[in-house]
């Protein structure tokens, strides 16, 4: 009897522990991409202030662009430009401290909406075949568009270590808002796969979305990582570049 007790806890115990790793795997789905070839996005930047990291995307020699979601403390924070290897010193990288950061001032007047913010570099960044700025998209995403998102977020194994790259699509606007309802806004755009296995995931918050070599958008939200018939957030650049044209003029 008490074999058969000890044998029948064994399994529950076993039973428990499987569904507690099958429960965080689900939570923390993989981005399911690849290693970027090194320096191929050499606009990418990597934030970070001791207590948040986000991505970010170099577009002139002073200035980078990131999600508004993504709160620093400017006096610590640094912008981390040639990166490859997250963990490791790498001769190409720039550190650089920062000036001013500024979101839009409408994010979030209503929920994830013009979430977008710009952050002044206190030193400008030395252009070099491992730092270069992305231009801007002037025209608006469309349905089946090829992308490219970048970061150093979560993978299936947990944070990357180097950075990962994940070609996707633009999704119809219908899609987007068969997803989130109503939240999607014409500042949105959603990219991926309605199926699922791919996607953008924590960590990669305001990083680039890249299409045909012009920064088209941002990473901004999404129902977990990787879920099916949840794809992406995107922020659509192209309805800021008035905006940001106008920060970098007066700043």
């Amino acid at each position: 009897m008490c074999s058969l007790l000890s044998s029948i806890a064994m399994k529950t115990t076993v039973f428990i522990l499987l569904v507690v790793v099958v429960a965080f795997s689900s939570g923390d789905k993989i981005i399911g991409g690849y290693e970027c070839q090194p320096h191929s996005q050499p606009w990418q930047a990597y934030l970070i202030d001791n207590r948040t990291s986000c991505g970010g995307s170099l577009i002139n020699e002073r200035w980078v662009v990131s999600a508004a979601h993504c709160t620093f403390s400017r006096n610590r924070l640094r912008i981390l430009l040639g990166k490859h290897k997250l963990r490791a010193a790498e001769n190409t990288e720039q550190r650089i401290r920062v000036e001013k950061i500024i979101p839009h001032p409408n994010y979030n007047d209503q929920p994830n909406n013009n979430d977008i913010l710009l952050i002044k570099l206190r030193t400008p960044a030395t252009f070099n075949k491992y730092v270069k700025p992305v231009p801007l998209a002037t025209k608006c995403s469309s349905a089946g568009e090829k992308c490219l998102v970048s970061g150093w977020g979560r993978t299936e194994a947990g944070s990357a270590s180097v950075l990962q790259c994940l070609d996707m699509p633009v999704l119809s606007k219908a899609q987007c808002k068969r997803a989130y309802g109503t939240i999607i806004t014409k500042n949105m755009f959603c990219a991926g796969f309605m199926e699922g296995g791919k996607d953008s995931c924590q960590g990669d918050s305001g990083g680039p979305v890249v299409c045909r070599g012009k920064l088209k958008g941002v990473v901004s939200f999404g129902k977990g990582c990787a879920e099916p018939d949840f794809p992406g957030v995107y922020v659509e650049v192209c309805r800021y570049t008035s905006w940001i044209n106008s920060i970098i003029a007066n700043n």
